[in-house]
């Protein structure tokens, strides 16, 4: 399926001549959060782009990637360490 703007086109070319849908990805990389948070975060992310790019939410896919805090670190140090 395409979706974008009407005034868009509904395909885009890519690098090697082949077309594609357009169709919002979105990936998200975060430390651990309850499912809670998570399920808001989606909603309210798929809000924004059904809003800046007049799509169907259902055209929205959101990946989140959690990093534990031994996984990832700021400023020199691991988050774990902090």
């Amino acid at each position: 399926m395409d979706w974008c703007r009407p005034e868009e086109p509904a395909r885009r070319t890519n690098t090697d001549g082949h077309q594609e849908p357009r169709m919002p990805i979105v990936t998200i990389q975060q430390g651990p959060r309850e499912v809670e948070q998570k399920r808001e975060l989606v909603e309210r992310v798929t809000a924004a782009f059904v809003e800046a790019l007049a799509c169907p939410p259902e055209s929205v896919l959101v990946w989140i990637q959690e990093y534990p805090a031994e996984n990832w670190g700021k400023a020199g140090k691991l988050t774990a360490d902090r």
